[in-house]
This record gives structure tokens, sequence and C-alpha cells, in this order.
């Protein structure tokens, strides 16, 4: 029996201030790329929980969902290291949009992560070949472009956060 294929779902903070966003700078199996905060969903967790969690982890900073930005598929081809063979991953972004809050005391930044940035829309568009993903670049544009959807779109069963309710 073939194995039952899943996207990775992750999570990310579009995070913008006088007419600049929130990016960091990480290490990948590509060299140093920018991103937004973002990262994997936890088992467990829901969307929101994971956007604020991510968000703390890379950037050391609160943040507070307003809106859902919009939610994104995309796949890419990461080359295998040594004997192994090239990855094809699949990425189901859900982007959320809202304030950053504090910066909260004690807090590192998370491994691999270089700094954070505060850049232009230019500045963005002109590091497109630095981006870690073409999501980074279209949520942008979505959120420029006045994309916000409510936080209420995705629904969170109880089951997820509190255990898998008996049938």
């Amino acid at each position: 029996m073939q194995a039952r294929w899943k996207p990775n779902v992750t999570v990310a903070a579009v995070i913008e201030r006088d007419g600049r966003f929130l990016l960091v700078e990480e290490h990948t199996s590509e060299g140093l790329r920018l991103n937004n905060p973002a990262g994997h969903l936890d088992p467990g967790e829901s969307l929101l929980d994971g956007v604020v969690r991510e968000t703390l982890e890379e950037t050391t900073h609160r943040f507070t969902p307003t809106a859902l930005l919009g939610v994104y598929l995309s796949r890419t081809q990461r080359k295998g290291r040594g004997a192994q063979p090239d990855e094809d991953i699949t990425y189901l972004r859900f982007a959320y949009c809202g304030e950053l809050g504090e910066t909260v005391p004690g807090r590192t930044l998370d491994a691999g992560i270089v700094r954070t940035l505060w850049l232009t829309p230019d500045e963005i568009r002109d590091s497109a070949e630095r981006l870690r993903s073409p999501l980074v670049l279209r949520c942008m544009e979505d959120h420029l472009a006045g994309q916000r959807h409510p936080l209420s779109m995705v629904f969170v069963d109880a089951s997820v956060t509190t255990g898998i309710a008996p049938r």
C-alpha cells in the first residue's frame, strides 16, 4: 500500500509597520534566506497559537493576529544530501497579519535565525532571489492590496487542542 500524501502545514506572520515589513534572515540548506516569521504547525496546536508561537520564537516579540491574510499552496524541490534523493515538498501556508507587541525579556532568537529586518516593499522585491519561498513576496503583495479575512474563517474543533473525542 502506498503511503498517503500530506502537505506540510505552515503558519506565517505578515507584519507591516510604517511602510516596512518584518522579515527574518535564517540559515537554510540553500544558505541564508529571508522569510516571514513562520514555521510548521505543531501537533495539538491551533493555527492562531502556531503563528503566535512561531513569531515569538523567531523575533522574540509577542504577536496578535488580527486577520487571516490568505491560504497558500506551494511546491518545491529540495536537493538530497549525499545518496539521498531529492525531496518533492508541498507547503500549505496559512498567513496572518496583525500587531507586533513588546519584546519578551530573556528570549533569544530561535536556532537558525540570524536576525530580524524591517524592509520596504521595494527592498523585498529586489531581494526575490534571497527569499525562502515565493510566498513571502505574494503574501506581502496581498497585504498591500488590502486582502484580509476574518479570523473566524478558520474553525478549530476542540479535539485539536484537547484530544480526539470518542465517537
